[in-house]
């Protein structure tokens, strides 16, 4: 993520971002396309059952990945960094815990970025609980696992035009004002989810994510980008990056209480609006005046 100020002007921070998650969708979406035909029909592709395509799938995977680095190694070039002090695994683990704690008392000197950080952890908490329990709803009213992975590959084709329109948006009314509109989008989507008893509704919904998600994923990278200091990316967006990796656990959490206070898994889903409304009203108060270092 960091990368993005290295090969980018902030002039184009929103299109360049969401150009990233865009192939990114795409890619996803050819993969795992062909790799959902090999494990369900796969005498067509000469092996002896599905076991064998699902090994296969995981090794086209992995050249895949390998493939695609190439040309990020070869052209993309970063900004130097200072190399580390020591190379010992424990000088490498206490320097790391050292400046994660650098980097958050630096943060929170910082009253808009960790505003910022507040809101995003917040409503990608949201967004990744969706992504998480997806699949468990809609088994909960009946879906076969063929219109579940059926409405998973719609949600990443229809990622990829989605990611670039809110690029375009992000160029033309701002990141944050493209967030708010994603961030209302999910808000109706998740509202919509309480009602749900077909599967054409649950493919609409489908579609319905697959245009925002990639916008919030884009937009909020590339306003992060902005408010944080030039010199010191690459350890914000590690912080920034390890609080996506602690989302999807209050989401889960607050779902599975109200569902089990309520006897109702409908309503346990509804009460993920909280997470999306609290991220929205407090990207609100951010200013996304340039980053300036704390008194």
């Amino acid at each position: 993520d960091s990368l993005l100020l290295d090969v980018a002007t902030e002039s184009v921070y929103d299109w360049v971002s969401a150009y990233g998650f865009a192939l990114g969708y795409l890619g996803s979406a050819l993969l795992f396309s062909v790799n959902v035909w090999m494990v369900s029909s796969p005498e067509t592709f000469g092996f002896s059952s599905q076991v064998e395509a699902i090994r296969f799938a995981f090794l086209m995977v992995a050249v895949w990945w390998a493939l695609f680095t190439i040309p990020l190694l070869l052209w993309v070039h970063p900004r130097a960094s200072e190399a580390p002090a020591g190379h010992r695994l424990r000088s490498v683990i206490a320097g790391s815990l050292r400046e994660l704690i650098d980097t958050v008392r630096d943060a929170r000197a910082r009253r808009d970025v960790w505003l910022f950080l507040v809101a995003y952890w917040l409503y990608i908490d949201g967004v990744y609980t969706i992504i998480k329990m997806a699949v468990d709803f809609g088994s909960s009213i009946g879906l076969a696992a063929e219109g579940l992975i059926t409405a998973i590959l719609v949600t990443n084709f229809v990622g990829f035009p989605a990611a670039l329109l809110f690029g375009v948006l992000g160029q033309r009314i701002g990141a944050r004002t493209g967030l708010y509109i994603a961030l209302s989008v999910y808000i109706v989507a998740t509202t919509s989810a309480v009602f749900i008893t077909t599967q054409a509704q649950f493919f609409a919904l489908a579609v319905a994510i697959g245009i925002v998600q990639g916008g919030v994923q884009s937009l909020s990278r590339s306003l992060y980008a902005r408010l944080i200091p030039s010199h010191a990316t690459a350890k914000y967006f590690g912080f920034y990056n390890m609080l996506g990796k602690f989302a999807a656990i209050l989401g889960p959490v607050l779902t599975g209480t109200v569902a089990l206070v309520t006897g109702s898994q409908r309503i346990g889903i509804l009460s993920i609006l909280l997470l999306f409304v609290a991220g929205l009203l407090l990207l609100r108060r951010v200013s996304l005046l340039p980053a300036a270092s704390p008194a």
